[in-house]
Parts: C-alpha cells; structure tokens; sequence
C-alpha cells in the first residue's frame, strides 16, 4: 500500500495487489493513509504456491490490472 501510494503521489499509476484475504485491512490502511487506491485482489493463500501457480494467478489478474491503470488514471 504505502508503495502505491508513493508512486500515485509521483504521479505514476500504480495498482495495489493483495490476496482477497487482505481486503479489509487494505481497505483499513488506503483510509488511514488518505488515499483508495486502484485495487485488484487474487486468491489466497500465495505462500506456497508453486511458480507455475503464482504465474497462473497473475495471468488472471494482469486484465483487471491493465484495466485499473487505464480507466482509473488521474485518480
């Protein structure tokens, strides 16, 4: 979160990308910091997912992501 909201306050779109489970406290930590960010949330857990997973996963973010830069510029 605090990455995003760097690269936002730079003027560079950023995305913040968290598993479904961190919902809530991203949500918790976009408001403390003063800021909602474009957010895309994929499955949980990641931890031990293999890498043909962790790419499968991404796979089926990177949409949604592309999305959130693009319709979501000058937030």
């Amino acid at each position: 979160m605090h990455d995003t909201v760097e690269l936002e306050a730079r003027g560079l779109p950023a995305v913040y990308v968290a598993s479904r489970e961190f919902r809530e406290a991203g949500a918790a930590q976009g408001r403390a910091l003063g800021f909602q960010p474009a957010a895309v949330y994929v499955t949980h857990p990641i931890q031990d997912r293999t890498d043909a997973e962790m790419r499968a996963i991404a796979e089926a973010a990177v949409d949604e992501v592309v999305a959130e830069l693009t319709n979501g510029a000058g937030r």
